[in-house]
């Protein structure tokens, strides 16, 4: 087999994901699942189905010529005759100057070729549209709209996997209620806001590291009691790793730090290598061959199956492709149109060698196709995992005790639980009782309950039994509901409320991160704002079917990503759905930038469901309200002049075209005659008279000034219809 061919396979068991066969959790699973198939695929149909392709040209193979005529050539010359002169000769010779292929560089092309396309749409684990095909040409799907917003993961949903730094456990023994043998992966050093999305320090990034010897060279392992049973404790730091991160006995020469997979087997030798005989149960269980999705044992231990899953939950987000196949499907088109097909290669070439250049295209698109197929199998159920709407394992109310019937009272002030936390939140231990108020009791009265009625009752203080009692004593709670909190991811949760809650929302506000170095979004592949357009745009979609036709979203929003954001709102909402963008002064000193003005302000982008909804005014001021002291059936309005006044804009010199007269009648109606701009003497000409009543107005003074009107005559008719709108228009408009 080519080099070419076994550099394609690596490339494709990478797409596949089956260089990870210990994640067998989530899309891991999915993709583990397939492996028999893929790997079968790989090693078993690729090759035979590229050679079978050119199986056709087997009798023109150049090789196989050249061999033919050098033996011809030999025999001739064996002979004792010339081989120019022979006529089987000259035959073979013109089939390798025009038919001949060589079939070996053109299997070597294809895999080429193949390597080259899905290489360079493959990044990390994601599939991103890098339509870069030349020095200097690049393309992006386009529709003609006069502007269009694009972005690396335009098509894709961003997922953030869970975070588990601080609360990972697995059952060695899950089948066995009394003894389950629970361990807990338990993080004792990660600073506040230095995990989650917020970005490492480059070069610097944060690793999983067995926390470090204290007294006892154990001290990171031990046996605490839990809820149910014992269970094992393991102690983790979550911090950049440095070089004394290694063993003193395998330091030596090292000049980096280890790596995330250096720092799990470190950490599962050091853990299965404990003698304290109390955790010997422990460390026999730990110590047990791993046995992965397809049944089969792993090369390494429980423990370090484990642990591979604890770090790579943390730090394995990733995209999900709304339609792969299809994307990958057009680009394979411009791809072969761009960098494959070349018309100087068919206009010059014999019959046979076109034939041949065109079968070349045949197996790469085949070839290419299969590929695209399996990739969007595995995409195309990652993303119905996504859209599935998810079961909710928990509903809990929080209810007034003002809202609860009074039968219910004993029990509630019973309750230890909702006791203390009346205690933490609302200090009741300090309320002193009156002629009118019970005091302060424990334990409590139902007679408290009953003088403090917004005493707020959590369900989780209580068995499903009394919940579901409580609910259906109240009647229709759902009417009763003032408000729902979702804790969850949260395209996940505005996926769920589409239900219940889908065009009935009256306002959402959002904001997301700002993207700045303080909370950025930190991917993989360093795509820093598609990663944070793909993440906004996701949400932003799924939270406008919520919202009502009257409704608003407002966005929070700062400098570093508001012009990408408007451009987004553009694209999902439409440009003429923003209402306005609003400064908001947020910081008075100011926050300190690179270089540039310190900033001191954030926005408010306001957007509209529809047509139907609108912002109100704000209350004006005293000021204001005596400037807009006349009120019709419209509402308040201020008598404004027609006629420019002061200033050196306001002559006819200056704005020629805004000096043109009006025909005033004297029922108090106002329209604007017939002109014609005459470019010779730079002037308006009437172009009829006035009729009986009116008269021509201009914008002259007493004294013969020759002032100009505020609006050009384009503009005159939309002011008249405002105008025209109040009940009386008086000549006083034009003084």
């Amino acid at each position: 087999m080519s080099q070419k061919y076994e550099k394609l396979k690596t490339l494709l068991r990478e797409l596949f994901q089956l260089d990870q066969p210990d994640l067998d959790f989530g899309l891991y699973r999915i993709m583990n699942a397939k492996s028999a198939e893929v790997s079968q695929f790989l090693d078993d149909d690729l090759l035979p189905q590229v050679r079978g392709a050119f199986a056709l040209y087997r009798s023109a193979d150049k090789k196989v010529l050249q061999k033919s005529l050098a033996k011809m050539v030999a025999g001739v010359e064996a002979a004792g005759l010339n081989p120019d002169d022979s006529d089987r000769v000259r035959t073979l010779r013109a089939q390798l100057e025009t038919d001949a292929v060589d079939i070996a560089a053109l299997e070597s092309e294809v895999y080429d070729h193949l390597y080259t396309f899905f290489r360079r749409y493959y990044s990390e684990g994601d599939f991103l549209a890098k339509r870069v095909y030349k020095p200097g040409v690049y393309a992006i799907p386009y529709e003609g709209e006069e502007v269009t917003l694009h972005w690396a993961n335009k098509d894709q949903y961003y997922v953030k996997t869970s975070e588990y730094l601080r609360d990972f456990a697995f059952r060695l023994r899950p089948e066995d209620d009394k003894r389950p043998m629970r361990v807990h992966f338990q993080l004792t050093d990660a600073a506040e806001n230095e995990h989650g999305n917020v970005k490492a320090p480059e070069g610097k990034d944060r690793v999983f590291i067995l926390a470090a010897h204290g007294e006892s060279d154990s001290d990171f392992i031990t046996e605490e009691n839990g809820e149910q049973a014992k269970e094992l404790v393991i102690r983790f730091e979550y911090r950049p790793a440095t070089i004394t991160d290694w063993p003193n006995d395998e330091r030596g020469e090292k000049k980096k730090p280890p790596v995330q997979k250096d720092l799990i087997a470190l950490a599962a030798r050091r853990i299965l290598a404990v003698t304290d005989t109390a955790l010997a149960p422990w460390i026999a269980e730990l110590a047990k061959r791993h046995v992965i999705s397809s049944g089969e044992p792993a090369d390494y231990s429980r423990l370090e199956a484990q642990l591979r899953r604890y770090t790579a939950r943390n730090t394995f987000d990733y995209f999900i492709h709304k339609n792969l196949g299809a994307f990958l499907l057009r680009e394979l088109d411009f791809y072969i149109k761009n960098e494959v097909m070349h018309l100087d290669d068919v206009e010059n070439e014999s019959a046979p060698r076109v034939e041949q250049y065109l079968s070349k295209i045949k197996v790469i698109r085949k070839i290419a196709g299969k590929v695209i197929d399996f990739l969007a199998q595995l995409e195309n159920f990652q993303r119905k995992l996504w859209l599935k709407k998810k079961f909710v394992i928990e509903t809990q109310y929080c209810i007034t005790v003002g809202s609860i019937p009074e039968e219910f009272y004993t029990k509630i002030a019973a309750n230890e639980a909702q006791h203390e936390e009346w205690v933490t939140l609302f200090a009741i231990n300090e309320i002193k009782g009156d002629l009118i108020a019970p005091g302060y009791s424990s334990p409590l009265r139902p007679e408290f309950l009953k003088a403090h009625p917004t005493l707020v009752v959590d369900t989780r203080h209580f068995g499903a039994g009394f919940t579901e009692c409580l609910l259906d004593a109240m009647g229709d709670v759902d009417e009763q509901t003032d408000g729902v909190l979702f804790h969850s991811e949260n395209f996940q949760a505005l996926s769920i409320m589409q239900a219940r809650y889908r065009r009935q929302v009256k306002c959402i506000y959002i904001d997301p991160p700002y993207n700045t170095d303080a909370s950025a979004i930190a991917y993989k592949n360093d795509y820093k704002d598609s990663s944070w357009l793909a993440l906004v745009e996701n949400r932003l979609v799924e939270s406008q079917l919520c919202l009502r036709q009257d409704g608003i979203t407002c966005i929070a929003i700062d400098d570093t990503e508001f012009a990408r954001l408007k451009c987004l709102v553009d694209e999902v909402c439409s440009p003429s759905a923003i209402l306005g963008v609003v400064s908001v002064r947020s910081n008075p000193a100011g926050r300190s930038t690179p270089k540039g003005f310190a900033e001191a302000h954030d926005y408010s982008l306001f957007v509209a469901a529809s047509e139907a909804a609108a912002v109100g005014r704000v209350p004006r001021t005293s000021e204001q309200r005596a400037r807009y002291s006349e009120r019709d059936h419209i509402g308040p309005f201020e008598w404004v002049n027609f006629r420019k006044h002061g200033g050196r804009e306001a002559t006819r010199e200056a704005r020629r075209r805004m000096f043109y007269p009006v025909f005033a009648c004297t029922d108090g109606t106002v329209r604007l005659p017939r002109l014609r701009w005459d470019a010779t003497s730079q002037e308006w000409r009437l172009c009829e008279e006035p009729r009986k009543g009116e008269v021509a107005v201009w914008p002259v003074r007493d004294s013969g000034l020759e002032l100009r009107w505020k609006w050009g005559s384009e503009s005159f008719l939309a002011q008249l219809q405002d105008f025209c709108a109040r009940p009386v228009v008086s000549q006083e408009l034009l003084q």
